[in-house]
């Protein structure tokens, strides 16, 4: 099988380690040098000056979990690198190790057998994170909600029937008052903005229940708006909309 990148690289990420396989062509001969890393910072530049010393130009790795992710930021920009799909890689069953899994990766990369997932800009990349990060927030702020209507409702507090927004500026400033001690209805009804009216009652309130709910919602944060960066102003290699050609290429990180 012909030989496409006479010195490469395979790397198996862990969590807490990278093995590493360089393999070298000289002579119609492959030498293979191994080595251990750790995960942090220190450990992953370590890497890149041991790849450069060998003079290696094409690494290879599968996309482990988030793991990934540190050694790319590392590598990328020093070296051609290439994620791939854990299950193209699938070494075959048996004898199983960490350099042993480095030394395949890098053998398929040496005859030109990966195919490299899709891996966007690092401003797509942290575009997607923020979103991602702000949809599980709202996520959440939304059970908090439902959990904050299920103690309301345990006690017969109708304030979801007179208000929209039960966590709205109104409904926060009797939840506020009922969670102070406060059941008189009418006192409640004028803490209400514009058009909404309380159909109070006098039965007893959890407060202890709302209070502990609300103090760890976070709902306040959740529903401000972020900042984000001006897409406007992305450097010109890093196209907001365009992705290679090739259809092979897959996304590993989904889509917005």
């Amino acid at each position: 099988m012909d030989v496409l990148h006479p010195k490469c690289c395979g790397l198996d990420v862990h969590k807490n380690s990278i093995s590493a396989c360089i393999l070298v062509q000289v002579a119609g001969r492959v030498q293979k040098h191994q080595r251990r890393f750790g995960a942090m910072t220190q450990d992953l530049q370590e890497l890149a000056n041991w790849l450069r010393q060998f003079e290696v130009a094409q690494v290879a790795m599968e996309s482990s979990g988030v793991y990934w992710k540190p050694v790319w930021n590392i590598l990328e920009g020093q070296f051609t690198v290439v994620l791939a799909n854990a299950q193209h890689i699938k070494n075959v069953p048996g004898r199983k190790t960490d350099q042993k899994d480095a030394e395949w990766i890098a053998q398929l990369l040496q005859h030109g057998l990966l195919r490299p997932s899709y891996v966007p800009c690092e401003v797509i990349r942290d575009l997607r994170d923020l979103t991602r990060m702000r949809a599980s927030l709202s996520q959440e702020a939304s059970r908090i909600s439902s959990r904050v209507q299920k103690v309301l409702e345990d006690a017969n507090v109708k304030l979801a029937s007179v208000a929209t927004n039960t966590l709205g500026k109104s409904g926060r400033a009797m939840l506020e008052e009922i969670i102070a001690g406060q059941n008189d209805p009418e006192y409640l009804a004028s803490l209400a903005f514009e058009n909404i009216r309380c159909a109070g009652t006098r039965n007893c309130v959890r407060g202890f229940g709302l209070r502990v709910t609300l103090r760890h919602s976070g709902i306040e944060s959740v529903s401000q708006r972020p900042r984000t960066r001006n897409l406007h102003d992305r450097p010109p290699e890093c196209p907001l909309h365009t992705r290679p050609s090739n259809s092979n290429y897959r996304s590993v990180a989904g889509t917005l």
